[in-house]
């Protein structure tokens, strides 16, 4: 094998059409060969194949009833390939084609006969597309089709059908490519088979309802207080592991304990027989702490916890560990292990296997090897992934979250660097290097090709395992925007990992960001049922109420998160922000800025991107130089935008009536978001704050460019959130830049759409004030305004 051969093809995203010969293997030897040829020299007569083939953008593979070709252009190159064959079609009836097409990563593989070939997401989505289909079909992803919405050209050709269930159970969204002189515009049997069978579902369930309407009725006074009484009593088989108790003289063992408890809850979470809460709400009774096991399990919503210790001295460990039913305070099981320790893993998979069999739980052979398997045989490398873990859980929305990202790579990497076997530490790096990219810190290919690296070792590694599938739904969402096939890797995940609440959560932000608010609601309370106490969790839930503008729903969240860290100073001033936005007064958020920066000056700077806001609300100078003092000089990133300090300056210059300082001040932040801008130039949120940068400045083609090319980078039917957020942005550039009439056209957009459009802001910020007194906007500010104040 030649050394260009063993090369490893990096993961990237390529175009790809699916096509296959209808009946093939009903043919005779010579009529396939004759078939197969035939296709050929119909494919290679297309256009767009030859304009890929000239170029050296274009693989093909034969997969012997058919083939599949990857072009590495656009979007649209295999859809037009697909359209010039179906035409071509149309001079040789006999041969029944089917075609499939997906946008997705795909990566070099070496196969059985030691060639270079390819595999990957990309082509296997393309084939399923196509398998849904018959005889002339031509079958898109819907990652696919919306891209080529785009494009006005593709729009009446689009015909979406719905949902079609694929290899493994997995669902996906079709949409079918007709017209009258090309493709199929009959509905592909596998569709017309779901039809029947919701016809047939929804009589069985509306004979259902009928004839148990009456039984419900006369049932409700019986049951409603049993059924009050029933939905707060955890289930039976459910657990929480609690932090262990670190008896080691060396207090640095702490991690090696924690990671030991880790282990356990993990090993137990992998069993589909049982409730196992996660481990950032268990992570708040450490040990040290007085316990009270009740309030613990009612809090958790689980019957038992499990509890235990960890004493490391020299080459050995001893590990005790006790059952607990947490409605009465009963013991359950004990156990006292004292072995070497390198048998530390051994230990843990005992304790999971012993707990499993203490709460009757069943398990398959899959879950029973997945517990059973050590992570690693270094325990300095497990030591250090420990606690590089920490550090990646900690990614709430904080001042220390791009710095915890880059310590946890850092440590990773001497993880691996140990242990190149170790799994799910790949898996980890993965996801911490698709933070920093998608959180736009390191928005480059550099950053996102070290995502690549870690997730094909993953791959490599364990290609069918739970982990796996997560690391890579995720890789695809934060790294490719690829939703679809992302949801698709999550569903196999969700069977491997059932108890995993962070399958629910990605499933959750792709789906709000799809626009499928109700469905992202419940994913999101889902995972919090699997992690109640999980502060990054209600925050995001708070988002997807505050994005649709459901206040009191809102309200109900913080105040629940307000119970676990009553302290918090974001929460307490998000939770009082609802004033503002809802109803334009900021009495109450003002108030809460002063208590925070009263109580513990040291924590304002958490709130430095709100205070600034409210003060500028206000039209309070004093209030926005305070807090401009507190804006750190690397400046502040909201959520996946990063805002130099100097951009701030030049607001509150602006508020101030300072001209010459504000044009000084959007000079450097520009000079700043241009520094950042050389490696990834098509970065929209990069984009959209350059657009801002330049209608400060007054260079208005500059600016209006710049917002409207971020707009069209992201849509707002491809991201719901980023998209109407550079909606937004593109508003105050057009009312920045003094085009009344396009500002308000966004606006009138914006305000139909979930967003972080309210009230409050148009009603006070002066990011409006070029458009007040128009009789257009001041209708689009009261439509968002509450039902008393119109």
């Amino acid at each position: 094998m030649s050394a260009e051969t063993k090369k490893e093809i990096q993961l990237e995203i390529a175009h790809v059409l699916f096509i296959d010969i209808v009946g093939y293997s009903k043919l005779s030897i010579n009529e396939q060969h004759a078939a197969v040829e035939e296709l050929n020299r119909i494919v290679r007569a297309s256009e767009q194949f030859q304009r890929a083939e000239a170029v050296s953008r274009l693989l093909k593979i034969p997969t012997g009833d058919g083939m599949a070709l990857v072009f590495y252009t656009s979007p649209e190159a295999p859809a037009q390939c697909a359209v010039e064959i179906s035409r071509a079609l149309k001079e040789h009836p006999r041969l029944q084609l089917r075609m499939g097409i997906h946008s997705g990563p795909v990566s070099g593989v070496v196969d059985v006969n030691e060639r270079a070939n390819l595999a990957g997401a990309g082509l296997n989505m393309a084939q399923r597309m196509m398998d849904c289909g018959d005889a002339g079909h031509i079958l898109l992803s819907k990652h696919v089709a919306e891209d080529l919405e785009e494009y006005e050209q593709w729009r009446p050709l689009l015909h979406d059908l719905g949902a079609c269930e694929v290899k493994h159970g997995v669902r996906v969204s079709v949409v079918n490519l007709y017209a009258e002189q090309f493709g199929n515009a009959t509905l592909p049997r596998k569709f017309e088979a779901v039809q029947k069978r919701r016809i047939r579902v929804r009589w069985t369930v509306m004979t259902a309802a009928l004839l148990g309407l009456a039984a419900i009725v006369a049932g409700i006074a019986m049951f409603s207080h049993y059924r009050a009484r029933s939905t707060l009593a955890a289930p039976e088989k459910s657990i929480a592991v609690l932090p262990f108790e670190n008896l080691s003289d060396d207090k640095e063992n702490a991690y090696f304990t924690e990671g030991v408890g880790d282990e356990i809850l993990t090993d137990l979470a992998k069993i589909a027989d049982l409730k196992v809460i996660s481990r950032t709400s268990v992570m708040q009774y450490k040990s040290g702490i007085s316990r009270n096991l009740r309030e613990i399990g009612e809090q958790l919503g689980v019957a038992h916890v499990l509890e235990g210790s960890v004493q490391r001295i020299a080459v050995r460990v001893r590990v005790t560990a006790q059952l607990i039913d947490a409605r009465t305070d009963a013991h359950l099981w004990a156990e006292h292990y004292d072995r070497p320790l390198d048998d530390v893993f051994a230990i843990q998979s005992e304790v999971a296997q012993a707990i499993a069999d203490q709460l009757n739980a069943k398990l398959s052979a899959a879950e029973k090897a997945a517990i059973n398997q050590a992570p690693t045989t270094d325990l300095v490398a497990y030591d250090l992934y420990v606690r590089a873990e920490a550090l990646r859980a900690a990614t709430s929305f904080n001042a220390r979250l791009k710095e915890n990202l880059l310590e946890a790579a850092r440590l990773l990497d001497q993880v691996i660097a140990r242990d190149p076997t170790f799994f799910l530490a790949y898996c980890r790096l993965a996801e911490v290097h698709d933070l920093i990219y998608f959180f736009g810190s390191d928005h480059t290919p550099a950053r996102l090709a070290l995502a690549n690296t870690a997730i094909q070792t993953a791959l490599r590694l364990r290609p069918g395992s739970g982990e796996a599938h997560l690391a890579l739904g995720e890789h695809l969402y934060r790294g490719y925007r690829d939703h679809e096939h992302a949801l698709a890797e999550l569903t196999l995940a969700r069977r491997a990992l059932p108890n995993d609440p962070q399958v629910l959560e990605l499933t959750g932000f792709i789906t709000r960001r799809k626009g499928r608010w109700e469905e992202s609601t419940k994913d999101l309370t889902r995972a919090l049922e699997l992690d109640p106490r999980n502060l990054f969790f209600l925050q995001q839930l708070s988002f997807t109420y505050q994005y649709q503008r459901r206040y009191r729903d809102l309200a109900a969240v913080l105040d629940r998160a307000l119970k676990l860290v009553p302290s918090d100073p974001d929460t307490r001033v998000a939770r009082a922000l609802i004033d503002l936005e809802e109803r334009a007064d900021p009495t109450s958020v003002h108030a809460t800025i002063e208590a925070v920066v009263a109580e513990d000056p040291g924590t304002a700077k958490s709130i430095a991107e709100k205070w600034f806001y409210v003060a500028l609300c206000e039209r309070d100078n004093v209030g926005v130089s305070r807090a401009l003092a507190i804006i750190p000089p690397e400046g502040i990133s909201e959520g996946n935008i990063w805002w130099p300090r100097p951009f701030f300056e030049a607001l509150a210059a602006r508020a101030r009536g300072d001209a010459s300082g504000a044009l000084a001040a959007f000079t450097a932040a520009r000079a700043e978001v241009e520094k950042t801008m050389r490696e990834q130039a098509d970065y929209a949120q990069g984009i959209t704050v350059l657009g801002l940068i330049d209608a400060g400045l007054g260079r208005k083609d500059d600016a209006i460019r710049e917002g409207e090319r971020a707009v069209a980078l992201v849509p707002v039917f491809k991201d719901a959130i980023d998209g109407a957020d550079l909606i937004l942005n593109l508003a105050v550039i057009y009312a920045w830049s003094g085009e009344k009439e396009l500002a308000l056209k966004q606006l009138a957009e914006a305000a139909q759409l979930p967003s972080s459009l309210n009230y409050g802001w148009l009603r006070l910020h002066p990011d409006w004030d070029q458009l007040r007194g128009d009789p257009r906007f001041e209708k689009i500010v009261a439509s968002l305004a509450p039902k008393e104040a119109k």
